[in-house]
């Protein structure tokens, strides 16, 4: 069974989730403070969080932050209404969907389907190495370090293929140009943004087909990109 981990100093509502969670036949398990939720999420492996941005002593963004320091778990965040802010900064940090309370318990539960269902066919499309990834009109070997476009060699410089790869197994995440950079070249944010903007144009020119609509590697305004979800097979 997936498991969901809930953040939220509302025991009421954690409750009602949980009711909601388990007739839908998923295990959930609650915390109502920031640091009691960071020790669940660190010792044990859940489907996905639902984090609350409104938490006492911690906030949502800051567990937010400490939790995507080693687990890419798909995290819903739970926001004030009408704080767009809130959401392009949960967005921009890692999490992956969010809500605005007040909302429908139908609507949190199609949220809820949706994340652990990508997340758990992420990791059926890639084997336990992630050496080969198989996506739609493109393969991906990790070992031999090559890229194939409709079984077409593409030609790619280390860091265009380490960008590529970091993509695809993170197939749905959106990821900031700030991330991106910290991820691939795994140092201290160094790059402007119009660099990594330019970075993954060239990127683009040599896997789409049509780089003004691109299939795989997509534009989030005011985000950053994520590679697209219809991609994996």
């Amino acid at each position: 069974m997936h498991k969901i981990l809930v953040i939220d100093d509302d025991k009421d509502l954690c409750s009602l989730i949980k009711k909601y969670g388990e007739h839908g036949g998923y295990i959930v398990q609650s915390a109502h403070t920031g640091s009691q939720g960071l020790l669940m999420a660190e010792s044990d492996n859940f489907h996905l969080i639902i984090l609350d941005v409104m938490l006492p002593v911690i906030d949502g963004f800051n567990v937010l932050s400490e939790i995507r320091k080693s687990n890419s778990t798909p995290i819903l965040m739970l926001t004030s209404k009408d704080a767009e802010s809130d959401k392009i900064l949960g967005l921009k940090m890692g999490a992956d969907d969010y809500l605005t309370k007040p909302f429908s318990m139908n609507e949190l539960m199609a949220r809820v389907e949706s994340l652990v269902r990508r997340y758990t066919i992420l990791n059926k499309s890639a084997t336990p190495t992630k050496m080969m990834l198989r996506l739609q009109g493109m393969t991906i070997d990790a070992e031999k370090r090559a890229a194939f476009v409709n079984d077409t060699s593409i030609d790619l410089t280390a860091k265009e293929f380490d960008m590529l790869h970091f993509f695809a197994t993170n197939a749905g995440r959106i990821f900031t140009k700030k991330q991106l950079y910290t991820q691939v070249w795994n140092e201290d944010y160094a790059f402007d943004d119009s660099n990594i903007m330019s970075f993954i144009s060239k990127l683009r020119k040599k896997i789409e087909q049509d780089t003004t609509n691109p299939f795989y590697i997509q534009t989030v305004r005011g985000v950053g990109y994520r590679f697209n979800q219809e991609a994996i097979l």
